[in-house]
């Protein structure tokens, strides 16, 4: 693993690194930012999984949720969106391919040889993080935003036992139904529908629900909001009686000046669970 840059945050330390991913077969690069006390002793993870075009920089610069980790003592973690390199396979449109993982096992060509985001972020870089730095990888919560709102619901539901608590920043709740969704879908793992289920939210929340609490917030101004389909997972919550918040925030869009208006409140409501 290469250091890419270490610096001093909020007491603690953010930093950037890079390491050769087994799982995405290329170099994969990732945001840690860890809180003073990680000096003494393993702290909690809160994982960030960010959206469409976005790489592991986005929200480790512009949400500012370093501020509320530090006081919580809390580390976070931002992966990159996808794999990347020369012989990554791409697509011209800003929502397929690199920077689009949609945190799927890809199994369709071209993308099947690297585009394993699940694995990667459920498997291969918790065990990285867990050797290399000072973590308590018993005590993990997920967070994200868009399309990563997406992947946190659905890493939360598919993986029960893992994570603490979940949260989202206007998620693609429902991708089966949806053209955020169907098109990738059908890109990395063909066109049977059923293999699409573990990866909608919606559908997981109505199969299985999830063994915590949720917190979603999605803005009433958000551009994208008929691709999100917040509705969705309200009526699956319902319908299970899932212990969850899901709000609707009025004049909020669909930018990261959304996300920096309600990080705090995400940040304190994983507090609540990783220190309970």
């Amino acid at each position: 693993m290469d250091i890419q840059s270490e610096n001093r945050c909020f007491g603690g330390v953010q930093g950037v690194y890079t390491h050769a991913s087994t799982t995405c077969k290329c170099d994969m690069t990732f945001g840690l930012f860890l809180p003073e006390e990680a000096k003494d002793g393993p702290v909690p993870l809160l994982w960030y999984l960010s959206g469409l075009t976005c790489t592991h920089e986005n929200a480790m610069t512009k949400a500012g949720a370093q501020a509320w980790a530090a006081e919580e003592g809390i580390a976070l973690v931002f992966p990159d969106t996808s794999p990347r390199g020369a012989d990554v396979a791409d697509d011209e449109a800003y929502d397929l391919g690199k920077g689009a993982g949609f945190y799927v096992n890809a199994i369709q060509s071209p993308w099947a040889p690297h585009f394993s985001m699940w694995d990667y972020v459920a498997t291969e870089l918790p065990a990285l993080l867990g050797e290399t730095f000072a973590l308590d990888m018993e005590r993990q919560a997920i967070t994200g935003h868009s399309m990563g709102g997406h992947g946190a619901l659905t890493l939360a539901m598919g993986l029960p036992g893992r994570f603490r608590s979940v949260s989202a920043f206007a998620p693609i709740a429902n991708p089966t139904a949806s053209d955020w969704g169907r098109k990738q879908l059908s890109a990395y793992l063909g066109d049977d529908e059923t293999v699409w289920a573990p990866h909608d939210a919606t559908l997981l929340m109505e199969a299985n629900g999830f063994d915590g609490p949720i917190l979603t917030d999605t803005g009433t101004a958000d551009q994208f909001i008929d691709l999100l389909r917040p509705e969705a997972l309200a009526n699956a919550v319902a319908k299970r009686r899932q212990q969850a918040v899901l709000r609707l925030q009025p004049g909020y869009d669909h930018s990261y000046f959304f996300v920096a208006s309600f990080m705090e409140d995400h940040v304190r409501f994983h507090a609540d669970h990783l220190m309970a």
